[in-house]
């Protein structure tokens, strides 16, 4: 009989307030992290790990986010899934609802044909939704991307990235989230959608459930264009 553990940690701390916020050069951070872990045993001896960490730092004038994702599988001892994920974004803000923005972004995939994909983007933002229950953004901005497939070579090309990162607060106690993204390029174009649902269940501990989905237009031979991922994690806000 095929036994299956599964073991989830996570971590949050979006609605950190000031005096548990980070605290890092003199300036105040709020931090969110999950990790997740599934592994099986019997006829098949698998494991998943997944990680997640993220820290925002609002100023007057300017916020900086940071973001980094890790992604582990294992089956019967061989690696079927190895992705790193890094991404930073400082967004100087012209008014309450306008704002400019550069990003930077590195990706290390294993199993998507390349070494590394890296981003660096520059733009502008608007808030077009603020209300006390829901709020969305959306950018656009012009950007180039490097990509070094597993030949050797290296590739340059110019993209464009349009974004929208929309939150709805649909009760006291549960909190949805969508975020979609799409580099537009010369040879190919990169979209990303991160489908989220999270729910309290007493004092700072939140059960959360996530859908990722990345699609690549082109991809190197054997490679798939769409990439998923489904997490459930328990959170702990902090």
């Amino acid at each position: 009989m095929k036994k299956t553990r599964l073991v989830l940690i996570a971590a949050t701390a979006s609605a950190t307030t000031p005096t548990q916020a980070l605290e890092f050069r003199g300036t105040e951070w709020a931090g969110s992290g999950e990790l997740g872990y599934v592994a099986t045993t019997g006829n098949t001896d698998t494991s998943t790990l997944t990680a997640r960490v993220g820290l925002v730092n609002e100023r007057d004038l300017w916020r900086h986010s940071l973001g980094l994702d890790a992604l582990k599988a294992d089956d019967d001892g061989e690696t079927t899934a190895e992705r790193y994920f890094a991404a930073w974004q400082s967004d100087y803000k012209l008014t309450e609802q306008n704002y400019l923005f550069g990003r930077l972004t590195y990706e290390d995939d294993k199993f998507n044909g390349f070494e590394y994909r890296s981003t660096e983007t520059l733009g502008y933002g608007r808030r077009v939704i603020d209300t006390d229950d829901m709020s969305l953004d959306l950018e656009i901005g012009p950007g180039a991307r490097q990509s070094k497939p597993e030949d050797g070579s290296l590739e340059n090309e110019l993209i464009l990235r349009l974004a929208g990162h929309y939150a709805w607060q649909v009760s006291d106690n549960a909190r949805f989230t969508q975020e979609l993204s799409a580099d537009v390029g010369e040879d190919a174009t990169v979209s990303r959608s991160v489908t989220a649902l999270q729910a309290d269940i007493v004092n700072n501990l939140a059960m959360k459930i996530s859908f990722t989905a990345k699609h690549t237009t082109d991809v190197p031979d054997g490679v798939d264009n769409t990439d998923t991922e489904t997490a459930v994690t328990m959170v702990y806000g902090f």
